[in-house]
């Protein structure tokens, strides 16, 4: 028996209970790897494999997943578990994508492996596996300070992420991928030399038609796109044999959109066969490699891009670093971590972090001391003090129209502790913070519910007042007390000395208050100790006070 003190041995075992294992089952191919954890958040690779199965292949055209391409995934899967267990990894976690996703059969899909392999198979959605890649991004490139558009175009689909430095500020996912399209407009093998012609225009015609539709463009200007998937990585191989760079590196190589189009001409132009013997291309890829740079020409024309970089990892990358944060663990402090959270997104986006710490304070004390008497959710003051941290943090792409890229950056975000829907109210009320009231009509509110609307509503309507309170941005009114009488509600600012443009501020932001609860506001200036509710403790009191007071 070894010694137990031995350090070798200590660290050995140390790695083995950090070993981890991520399958990714695409359209095109299943992806195997194996990583063994490392202090910091890091890994280093144990092992890799990838199968081609195509199982993707006819599901555009029939709606399912075909039984050849089915067993060979099952038997990649039984081998991929096989190699993982070999070394002796402590959790294995297997995703599927577009295919199984859209097929009719995929769930039966997903039954088979399950009873056949003994793997449980999570189909994640088009949003996840776009967070997945873009997580990967962000661990390979320095994105301080850069907008870039992350495309990551599988088998069956392209996942896009526009982003703001480390921020998310939109995704979108499109049915375009390489395999759905070569089978979907007749350019694989043996096609005749018209219809392929034929097929390519088409090809041309429906990926630019179907971003038009499925996409907006980015408010800001991009500075490169990072591409994830075979196609980006093909690319890059076949523009260095073509350049004859034999020691570069595939990860960060760059290729401008004119090369891009230059090379599609070419392969345009080849015969299969010819195709599948170029320097540098992946022979089961040369027959769906067309359709993929028709997707990467396409996109960068849409979104007006000149330079892609080429990114060698993705989905499998982001799920084992998202294996590795649940490995390591928290604190379990969850409030702790949310609110650490909050303060990096504050602070790396709206360079107002008092002014939002500020109207929190007093927007949460104005929802407490009136709940009871408009009958408001308890519970919605943690929604609505973190909506009013993050009201401004769409400054890092556009002041005009700050709210609604605070909505964008809000909902994309990862707060500990707040659920999804919980996390679109808060985003929804950072939206209305300013500008237009809340509309049944507008896309971001009408996904919740009416209940949740109203409650919007409500909170929005609350941190109006509250941000109109620190119109200064001087942190002036430092408490409030809010109380109704006679039929409005009155709000006491506690200040030093008369805190005029903050009142003034705060009058004029008052229509969604009286339209939501359905009746005036009042404001006054209170002295510190001066207040209604002060007053009212203290024996002798007498209803009047020498405090200001302005309405509306």
């Amino acid at each position: 028996m070894a010694d137990p003190t031995d350090d070798k041995q200590i660290y050995l075992s140390a790695e083995l209970a950090c070993r981890l294992g991520a399958i990714d089952i695409g359209s095109n191919s299943v992806r195997l790897l194996v990583a063994e954890a490392l202090r910091g958040g890091n890994y280093r690779i144990l092992d890799e494999e990838r199968e081609p199965t195509r199982l993707g292949r006819s599901v555009s055209s029939k709606g399912l997943l075909d039984d050849e391409s089915m067993e060979r995934t099952i038997a990649a899967l039984r081998t991929f578990k096989q190699i993982a267990a070999g070394y002796q990894v402590t959790s294995l976690r297997t995703i599927a994508t577009c295919a199984v996703r859209e097929s009719r059969n995929g769930p039966e899909f997903c039954r088979r492996v399950r009873e056949q392999v003994g793997l449980d198979v999570e189909v994640i959605s088009g949003e996840r596996e776009a967070r997945l890649a873009f997580a990967s991004v962000q661990h390979a490139f320095d994105l301080s300070s850069k907008n870039v558009i992350v495309a990551d175009i599988g088998g069956g689909s392209t996942e896009l992420v526009f982003a703001t430095g480390n921020l998310i500020e939109s995704i979108f996912s499109t049915p375009l991928g390489a395999v759905r399209l070569t089978e979907q407009f007749g350019i694989g093998d043996g096609v005749e030399e018209a219809d392929f012609a034929r097929g390519l225009l088409r090809l041309d015609e429906e990926v630019t038609t179907c971003l038009k539709k499925r996409t907006t463009r980015p408010l800001f200007a991009p500075h490169f796109l990072v591409g994830c998937g075979g196609t980006f990585t093909t690319l890059a191989e076949l523009m260095m044999a073509t350049k004859r760079e034999a020691d570069v590196p595939v990860a960060g190589y760059r290729v401008s959109q004119a090369e891009i189009r230059h090379l599609l001409d070419r392969l345009a132009k080849m015969p299969l066969r010819a195709r599948r013997n170029m320097p540098g291309m992946t022979p089961d890829r040369a027959d769906i490699i067309l359709a993929g740079l028709t997707i990467v020409d396409a996109l960068l024309k849409r979104f007006r891009v000149n330079t892609v970089v080429v990114h060698t990892r993705g989905v499998r990358d982001g799920l084992v670093r998202e294996m590795i944060e649940e490995s390591l663990g928290t604190s379990g402090d969850e409030p702790a971590q949310r609110e650490a959270a909050i303060e990096r997104l504050a602070a790396a986006c709206s360079g107002e972090v008092e002014h939002g710490r500020t109207v929190a304070a007093l927007a949460g004390k104005i929802y407490e001391q009136l709940a009871a008497a408009l009958g408001l959710a308890a519970g919605d003051r943690l929604l609505l003090e973190c909506a009013a941290r993050l009201q401004d943090v769409g400054y890092v792409i556009n002041y005009d129209q700050h709210h609604k890229h605070s909505y964008h950056l809000i909902r994309n975000a990862r707060l500990p502790g707040i659920r999804a829907n919980d996390l679109e109210i808060i985003a929804n009320v950072a939206r209305y913070h300013r500008g237009a009231h809340p509309k049944r009509k507008h896309e971001n509110l009408s996904r919740l519910s009416s209940d949740d609307q109203q409650r919007v509503q409500r909170m929005a309507a609350i941190l109006r007042l509250a941000g109109g309170l620190d119109r200064s941005r001087t942190q002036a009114v430092r408490d409030v007390a809010a109380s109704i009488a006679d039929g409005r509600a009155v709000i006491e600012a506690v200040a030093d000395e008369e805190p005029q443009v903050d009142l003034w501020g705060a009058e004029r932001r008052t229509d969604l208050f009286e339209k939501v609860f359905g009746m005036p506001v009042e404001f006054r200036w209170a002295k510190p100790a001066t207040t209604s509710a002060t007053r009212a403790r203290r024996p002798g009191s007498k209803s009047g006070n020498a405090a200001a007071t302005r309405s509306r």
